[in-house]
């Protein structure tokens, strides 16, 4: 059964929501652990305090900020209590923005929230607002000792929140969006574009799947059975790309399929360009 990660009131106006917070996505991996190669035992990380020479037991660890090397600011538990803003527990919708205005790079963690019993009625109320103004929420909410700010969306006929990247946790790059001065050929436009609505398709989670997990979940999988595993093929080596007319001819020619090699043209195809 899953288990909420946290518990409190949505709120907006003077309607407030009860509701729980569970996670929404996980990643699914095969875990591979560090092991000692001479005996084959699982190497740990313990709890171990150099002062007391001993493993500590996980109740007598608190929190500490370290403002010089090795003296530290202790904080307990209910210390922490105490300085919990308001948003720890309700989660007051500061604004609702139009919902294609917030860029997706900016969306992180995802979870459900569910109503609580007997609050199904103001859920639905928010849920159905959302859907026919075409809106999100914008909410804080302090959880796991740090305050976020969430988007609050319909989706499939419930509320999905997403915790916040801040502005300035998005990177920056040089580089990254440089390329006004690139001049294109209206043709070479025209040919990309038909590439794009070749390949278009519609949208099925169900068909993309970590094909490298399964690989090593095979590989396990046939090691505990004592067989050996095929090595998949090698991909297919591609030149790069000299004339991108012609690569695009070549690809909308292959009917867009996914993989197609595009490769360079024989040197006796490409576009001689005369010296200036």
């Amino acid at each position: 059964m899953a288990t909420s990660v946290w518990k409190g009131m949505i709120s907006f106006g003077l309607v407030s929501i009860p509701i729980r917070l569970y996670v929404a996505a996980r990643s699914k991996r095969v875990s591979l652990h560090q092991i000692h190669d001479k005996c084959h035992t699982r190497l740990r990380q313990p709890l171990y305090c150099p002062t007391c020479k001993r493993i500590v037991d996980r109740s007598e660890v608190i929190k500490g900020y370290e403002y010089e090397p090795g003296q530290y600011a202790l904080v307990k538990p209910d210390e922490i209590k105490k300085i919990m803003p308001a948003s720890g527990r309700t989660m007051e919708i500061l604004t609702f923005v139009n919902e294609g205005a917030v860029d997706p790079i900016y969306f992180d963690s995802s979870f459900l929230a569910v109503p609580e019993k007997d609050a199904e009625k103001p859920y639905r109320l928010l849920l159905k607002a959302l859907e026919d103004t075409k809106k999100i929420g914008v909410a804080k909410l302090t959880m796991q000792q740090r305050e976020y700010t969430v988007f609050i969306r319909p989706r499939d006929n419930g509320l999905t929140l997403h915790t916040m990247y801040y502005a300035n946790e998005i990177a920056s790059v040089a580089g990254y969006g440089s390329g006004d001065n690139i001049k294109l050929r209206p043709e070479e436009v025209k040919l990309a574009d038909q590439l794009v609505k070749s390949l278009s398709a519609p949208f099925k989670p169900q068909d993309y799947k970590d094909e490298f997990q399964e690989r090593l979940n095979d590989l396990i999988q046939a090691k505990l059975k004592g067989k050996t595993i095929a090595a998949e093929p090698a991909a297919t080596k591609r030149a790069p790309v000299i004339d991108m007319m012609e690569a695009l001819k070549r690809s909308l020619a292959a009917g867009g399929k996914k993989g197609a090699p595009v490769a360079a043209p024989p040197a006796h195809h490409r576009t001689r360009r005369k010296a200036s």
